[in-house]
């Protein structure tokens, strides 16, 4: 079932705490243009709702790919906004930008080539005289650029967050093992067989990570990574009590361009 922009979704029960809401923003890859026009619908549509205590889950993977990963770090590093509490999930994407700048060098070719190149571009790092630096040289470079706050602050951000019989992850869970027991590298990088389970978890999860058309709804998951750094589309799903329903960028009422989703193993980031 894929979610139209006005489509609201209702279940039997309630699946969020009474009093409570919700607002889980997909993979936003480096695009501040995106964030700013998603987090100013998301201030409209719940100042047009009943008050609640809300709260932002940001899914995690706010660098690479997209040309601001920079200023999408700080703009929320700083953001406070007066009706919500935000919650952030570590991505794979800051993974390993942390495990680079922890020391593990062996890594920076393969990030240049995910995505990596936009974000050292946004701290204003050339890829090109990165890529052939001595390893212990590039991790020095990318220290002396990337702001000791930013690093603290991507450095917190969680593996899991729960609310009421939703739980939030960056990528997904591993199937048949209970979700006390799941492993951070299964959170932030599964994509099968968890995408093709049908099993309940006992929760739903609420995940980016995978690129779909549209948000995507099953009846254990619901995936809200739109490709927003190339389709133009960053998308949000909005819960409370019974109801679902989906806020987005983009023109209203049109598709959201086609992507397509990673197809191997090799483009796991």
């Amino acid at each position: 079932m894929i979610w139209g922009r006005s489509f609201v979704a209702r279940r039997s029960g309630s699946a969020a705490p009474r009093g409570h809401r919700a607002y889980a923003v997909g993979d936003i890859h480096g695009r501040l243009d995106l964030l700013e026009a998603l987090l100013g619908r998301i201030e409209a549509d719940n100042r047009a709702r009943r008050r609640a205590r809300t709260s932002i889950i940001f899914l995690g993977d706010l660098i690479d790919r997209g040309p601001d990963s920079a200023q999408v770090v700080e703009r929320l590093r700083l953001y406070r906004p007066s009706f919500a509490k935000t919650v952030f999930i570590m991505g794979n994407h800051e993974e390993i930008l942390l495990r680079i700048l922890g020391g593990e060098s062996e890594l920076i070719r393969d990030w240049l080539q995910f995505g990596g190149a936009e974000c050292a571009r946004s701290y204003g790092i050339d890829p090109a005289k990165l890529r052939p630096m001595r390893g212990p040289e590039a991790i020095q470079l990318l220290k002396r650029k990337i702001p000791r706050e930013q690093v603290e602050f991507l450095s917190s951000f969680a593996d899991t967050a729960s609310f009421g019989n939703y739980l939030f992850v960056h990528a997904g869970i591993r199937p048949g093992v209970p979700l006390a027991n799941q492993v951070p590298h299964d959170l932030r990088w599964i994509r099968m067989p968890f995408l093709s389970d049908e099993t309940d978890h006992g929760r739903i999860v609420v995940h980016g990570h995978t690129i779909s058309e549209e948000v995507e709804v099953r009846a254990n998951r619901i995936g809200v990574d739109t490709g927003a750094y190339h389709s133009g589309v960053l998308s949000a799903v909005g819960l409370q009590g019974d109801e679902r329903w989906l806020l987005q960028t983009g023109t209203p009422g049109a598709a959201p361009a086609k992507v397509a989703p990673v197809a191997s193993f090799s483009e796991a980031y």
